[in-house]
């Protein structure tokens, strides 16, 4: 398997991109990248691991992988114009598909993960502006940043108790893929005590 990790070390990561020092600052040691996950993961705020994943990856890497996650926890409820216009990018990244995820989630809802997918595509590159208009070059962390969205939205709008599993899950998942493997996302199994209480029917 090919590594899709473009970095060497943790750090290298947090200096291309100086937004992520808010969310996860960098270790102080030469850990590499892929160490550094896996040590927030096991931290106090594991969520911040999905959010170093989605800016070591490369763009299209990091918008199927959160397409995976997105699809994974949502299910049929995930089946939209903006997953589609996402998916169709992935599977051939030309700029009219770009352009037209991007309309898409520019137009779409804000609270809903896949708007945010859209706009990770809509983000890789490009112009975010009008096609009359002067031309707007997205920030370079812009694509990550939605990915990330795009995830934690939807971990968030499911089960409470199964939060926790899911971020596992879609850490887990990005691992493998940047270390060449697939990014398919295995659900979570809840265990008894964190399974829903049944109704008594009383």
């Amino acid at each position: 398997m090919s590594s899709r990790v473009r970095f060497s070390t943790a750090r290298d990561v947090a200096e291309a991109f100086r937004e992520l020092r808010r969310i996860a600052p960098a270790p102080g040691d030469a850990s590499t990248p892929l160490d550094y996950v896996r040590r927030l993961l096991v931290s106090r705020r594991p969520i911040d691991a999905i959010a170093f994943l989605a800016y070591l990856l490369p763009r299209r890497e990091a918008v199927w992988w959160a397409r995976q996650c997105v699809g994974a926890i949502l299910g049929p409820r995930a089946e939209d114009d903006a997953l589609r216009a996402a998916d169709a990018w992935v599977r051939a990244p030309e700029e009219e598909r770009r352009r037209a995820a991007l309309e898409i989630g520019v137009a779409g809802d804000q609270e809903l993960p896949t708007t945010w997918l859209a706009l990770a595509v809509g983000r890789s590159g490009g112009s975010v502006s009008a096609p009359d208009q002067k031309p707007i070059i997205p920030a370079p962390a812009a694509c990550a940043q939605a990915a990330n969205a795009a995830i934690v939205l939807a971990i968030t709008r499911g089960e409470p108790r199964a939060i926790g599993g899911w971020v596992r899950a879609c850490v887990e998942a990005g691992v493998r893929f940047a270390e060449g493997g697939e990014a398919r996302v295995i659900a979570p199994k809840l265990e008894a005590a964190d399974a829903p209480l049944a109704r008594s029917g009383k």
